[in-house]
């Protein structure tokens, strides 16, 4: 085992942390600065118990993670997952501080998640689980405290029980204490396409960097749920070749471009897809991630791209649809290799920009039309990608690094100004 394999870690906390430090000394921050951002300022686990179908009782653990609120209140998804733990929490409420400051939104980071497999309860049981999860993190969070969203298996229907359950506790209405809602129930249009359409907007950007234009660009998507279902609906509308796609069942890539339409029917219809209509060959994950293609748009879980894969990557330009998909090694060989990333916390921040829309819009009870919250939200994410490509030439440093030191600027002056060095 070399020693950059054997000195990786997967640790999400310790990486957030290590990516953090790394900006602080790039940008010579006070030593305070580090000292405040390495860790978050409360992290709360809760253990609540749950009656299943049978009627038998299961308790479940859940947690929520405060990182920073200088800018303003915490901001970030709740996941339903087997993997959620503390460190993984801890980490993502960091990234939600950074993509908060890089959209340049006034937000702090937060994140919570429930430990499970949804896979394994009724729909019934997932609404008892939302409901109590909500119940006991209500101490925290608040349309002006705190304000969680949907992540990782977690939808619009599941944040409507969860304002349900919160609002039964605090006694008042409260619609923007949970954001990525149906429309019906105070969510905002353009917030289900949000978070792909900016990967694809972020991809489109990086494309025309490297003098190429998207129509007719290869793109390999790993993760087709709303995310890689978005990125490769707008790459599609872009005029781009998506190649490749895979879900945790099933990779498929056809050189000649894949019947995306089609595809994106079955999704429609069934919630995922198949290769049961031949799409393509079927494909393995790590060969979908070493594709010749002009994009790759990790759009699944952390650490996809290692020390152990990245050298095999081909891609002209990694866009992160995923939060933590690359560790900080793998990123030093991307670099080294020629391979453009776009960071997760600059790629996918359109989730949150449109987080925030519905926020306002919950707050003022007045609501914006579709191409509205979209031209919105491209002007915030066209913007922030010119301002960290800048800095990131100013510094001659990779666009993540660019993104950590735009977003701590922001959090800096925020904290100073509060005194809290």
């Amino acid at each position: 085992m070399s020693d950059a394999v054997a000195k990786e870690t997967l640790n999400p906390f310790e990486i957030a942390r290590k990516q953090v430090k790394t900006a602080c000394d790039r940008l010579k921050t006070d030593s305070a600065v580090y000292e405040i951002l390495k860790s978050p300022t409360r992290v709360l686990e809760v253990n609540f118990p749950v009656k299943l179908d049978d009627g038998t009782v299961k308790t479940f653990t859940g947690y929520r993670s405060q990182h920073n609120n200088a800018v303003g209140p915490y901001k970030g998804g709740v996941r339903f997952h087997p993997g959620v733990n503390l460190d993984e929490v801890k980490a993502l409420s960091i990234w939600m501080t950074i993509k908060c400051c890089v959209a340049g939104i006034p937000y702090g980071g937060g994140k919570g998640g429930v430990t499970l497999d949804p896979r394994d309860y009724s729909e019934a049981e997932l609404e008892r689980i939302a409901r109590a999860y909500s119940e006991a993190i209500s101490p925290l969070i608040g349309e002006k405290i705190d304000i969680p969203a949907p992540d990782v298996n977690t939808n619009g229907k599941i944040m409507s029980w969860m304002v349900d359950a919160y609002e039964n506790v605090v006694k008042h209405s409260a619609p923007g204490v949970f954001t990525g809602k149906p429309v019906e129930f105070g969510g905002s249009l353009a917030r289900t396409e949000a978070t792909g359409y900016g990967v694809n907007l972020a991809a489109v950007q990086a494309l025309e960097k490297l003098g190429k234009d998207v129509k007719g660009a290869t793109y390999a998507i790993q993760g087709f749920g709303n995310v890689g279902y978005h990125t490769g609906y707008y790459a599609h509308q872009s005029g781009a070749k998506v190649v490749a796609v895979s879900t945790v069942d099933v990779a498929i890539y056809n050189e000649n471009g894949l019947d995306m339409e089609a595809l994106f029917k079955e999704f429609q219809e069934k919630g995922f897809i198949t290769n049961e209509a031949g799409y393509g060959k079927e494909i393995t994950n790590a060969e979908l991630l070493a594709l010749d293609v002009d994009v790759l748009a990790p759009c699944a879980l952390e650490n996809q791209l290692t020390s152990e894969n990245a050298g095999k990557v081909r891609a002209k330009i990694v866009v992160e649809g995923a939060n933590g998909p690359t560790t900080p090694e793998a990123d030093v060989i991307l670099r080294q290799n020629g391979v453009l990333v776009v960071p997760d916390i600059l790629a996918n921040c359109g989730g949150v920009v449109v987080s925030y829309f519905e926020w306002v819009q919950n707050l003022q009870g007045y609501y914006w039309e579709f191409d509205e919250v979209q031209e919105k939200e491209t002007v915030v994410l066209r913007r922030a990608f010119r301002d960290i490509w800048n800095l990131a030439q100013e510094y001659d440093v990779d666009l993540r690094t660019a993104s950590y030191m735009m977003s701590i600027r922001r959090v800096e002056k925020a904290m100073k100004l509060r005194g809290w060095y």
